[in-house]
């Protein structure tokens, strides 16, 4: 089975299909602000964009892994999380904290998806 990248660099691709998956890297926001809730905005808009790529949406999520800076941040990221996920057909999900790649970054978030 072909294996299919996007947005292939040399460290990593930002999206990998293999047979009807779709795995997405961690996704940080564009344009840090110090702000959680935008931030996750810029984040799951991101995330859209690459699974559009992909041939696959949101609705299609089977599992999500976020990392927070800083845990407090939970409720706020939440609300943006719970806001943008489609009812019904949430993803088995993790949520920890952890430190970032830069102290910039206050989340990210890393996906897998189904392609049918």
């Amino acid at each position: 089975m072909a294996v299919l990248r996007i947005e292939a660099g040399p460290r990593m691709s930002q999206a990998v299909i293999h047979d009807n998956t779709v795995y997405l890297a961690g996704v940080v926001a564009p344009n840090p602000k110090p702000d959680v809730k935008d931030q996750t905005r810029q984040i799951v808009k991101q995330i859209d964009k690459l699974l559009k790529a992909a041939g696959t949406n949101k609705s299609k999520l089977v599992s999500a892994n976020i990392w927070l800076a800083d845990i407090r941040g939970f409720a706020d990221m939440n609300s943006v999380w719970d806001a943008w996920v489609v009812p019904g057909k949430t993803p088995a999900r993790a949520t920890v904290e952890a430190k970032l790649a830069g102290p910039q970054y206050l989340v990210e978030i890393m996906v897998v998806a189904a392609k049918d």
